[in-house]
């Protein structure tokens, strides 16, 4: 980021700059347009007439050969001008605008020069070209200039003439380890508006530095990780949601375990962004998915202070601490949506945010009935953490569409196949306790007073997630381990995307 530019002042002072209140002629041009070389003659001609003419050149100080010409080097005077159109002939009497003409017509252009021979050699009329200040890369640093852009306060960062801009990203520790795109004033500005909330507005308190986050410093993550403009409500959705207390993001990343934020994207806004919930859901390949997950890491890491090695203890991370983001599809699911089952109006758009760890496969491709798949699924999840540890960490089972249409089939509802895994997950605490079965980890024996034939269950009640996402060939499913729950631990967030 640079430091915001000052105004230049309004379009009435532009225009009395330096010069009495007299009648006079604007011409704006540039060398790359046929039209603007077309009518050169015609200017010279002018630069000879009673009336003052002034010479904007967009793109070549010396553009017409031979003419006393103003270089619009910045393009400020022609925004200020609101151009549009080169080669555009204006007319001003006083402080006011009292003529214009777009392009070569030659009897606009005799009309507001008052000379009735003008260009009698030149064809009638030809179209002009697109004016250099209204292209994108220069219409939104212009627009930020004068004021009409949004007002950006992130400290700028200046760049030596040969300082490579990506490099200095690496540098400056603003990466995750892999390239960023450098966040320059226009590009933030044009990520802004995405959304309709102010720059300034307060997103949350990021922690473990718990810095006040806004909307613009979303942004600029945003930018960093190749978000388009559209993606931004999903992202500051995620950060919303990382923010709340419940959701315990500084534990989450000073902890030694393995794992980082998982978003689960559902309602409309995922198919108006191309999101992923199919083949490879939870891969490489959809920007969307990739860059929406990883703006929310940038922005925890950069905003709030949880970089690798110092607050973030990870003994192994996994991938997924790069970005983990999927879109759930709901319209192959046997079930309510993920966000819906947690609250969401049904036709929302909402993100939740799961602190899980990378997946793990499950393949089962031999049961027909609900009960020998629900069975299959048990078996991997008695493993997360670790198989005598229980009611500690939740987990997000993420169902693929063949395992799916078993439990369609059979009309299995969530609640169902929740209930029929949490009772085969049921086992007795003489197997869990410490030393058991000849390992020593386990539940202590003091956390359970009483017999030891008393059963306890793998996970709490609403400690298991289901999701419909995969493509539709292979039958396997996938589960993410959580990480501790409780009041030390992380629960799950929803949030409403707000578009």
């Amino acid at each position: 980021m640079e430091p915001q530019a000052a105004d230049r002042g309004s379009f009435g002072e532009q225009r009395r700059e330096g010069a009495a209140a007299a009648d006079r002629l604007i011409a704006v041009v540039k060398r790359d347009c046929p039209t603007c070389r077309l009518v050169a003659p015609v200017l010279a001609a002018l630069s000879t007439g009673t009336t003052r003419l002034r010479i904007l050149s967009q793109d070549d100080p010396a553009f017409p050969e031979g003419l006393d010409v103003e270089h619009d080097e910045d393009l400020l005077a022609s925004h200020r001008l609101g151009i549009e159109v080169v080669p555009t002939l204006l007319r001003l009497e006083g402080d006011r605008e009292a003529g214009r003409s777009i392009g070569w017509h030659r009897e606009e252009w005799r009309s507001i020069a008052g000379d009735p021979t003008l260009g009698e050699d030149l064809p009638p009329a030809r179209p002009g070209c697109g004016a250099l200040n209204v292209e994108p890369q220069h219409a939104e640093r212009l627009a930020r200039l004068v004021g009409a852009g949004p007002a950006l306060r992130s400290r700028g960062v200046e760049l030596g003439d040969g300082e490579d801009p990506f490099e200095a990203c690496f540098a400056r520790g603003w990466t995750d380890g892999l390239p960023v795109v450098p966040p320059e004033p226009e590009r933030v500005a044009r990520m802004i508006a995405g959304t309709n909330r102010p720059p300034q507005d307060v997103v949350g308190l990021v922690a473990p530095d718990l810095v006040p986050c806004t909307v613009e410093k979303v942004a600029v993550n945003a930018v960093m990780a190749g978000c388009l403009p559209e993606y931004l409500p999903v992202v500051l959705a995620c950060v919303e949601a990382a923010c709340a207390e419940e959701f315990n993001w500084h534990g989450l990343a000073a902890t030694t375990y393995f794992s980082g934020p998982v978003v689960v994207v559902n309602g409309p806004v995922c198919g108006r962004l191309g999101m992923n919930s199919g083949m490879n859901a939870l891969g490489q390949g959809n920007r969307a998915n990739l860059t929406i997950g990883r703006a929310l890491q940038l922005t925890l890491r950069n905003v709030g202070g949880a970089r690798p090695g110092e607050l973030d203890r990870a003994t192994l991370g996994n991938p997924g601490k790069l970005s983990f983001c999927f879109a759930e599809d709901e319209d192959g699911s046997p079930w309510e949506s993920l966000a819906v089952e947690r609250g969401a109006p049904p036709d929302a758009s909402a993100v939740t945010l799961f602190a899980g760890e990378g997946p793990r496969g499950v393949i089962d491709q031999q049961s027909r009935t609900p009960e020998s798949l629900a069975c299959s699924l048990a078996s991997a999840l008695r493993s997360v953490a670790h198989p005598k540890l229980v009611l500690a960490f939740d987990a997000m089972v993420v169902v693929a569409p063949e395992h799916a249409r078993v439990f369609r089939e059979a009309g299995w509802s969530k609640a169902r196949l929740r209930q029929e895994i949490q009772a085969l997950l049921t086992t007795p605490a003489s197997e869990l306790l410490r030393g058991a079965g000849g390992c020593a980890e386990g539940v202590p024996a003091a956390a359970f007073p009483g017999p030891e034939e008393v059963k306890l269950p793998k996970f709490r009640p609403d400690g298991l997630l289901f999701v419909h996402a995969g493509g539709k060939a292979g039958l396997f499913s996938a589960i993410l381990g959580g990480w501790i729950n409780g009041p030390g631990g992380s629960q799950p967030v929803t949030r409403v995307v707000r578009e």
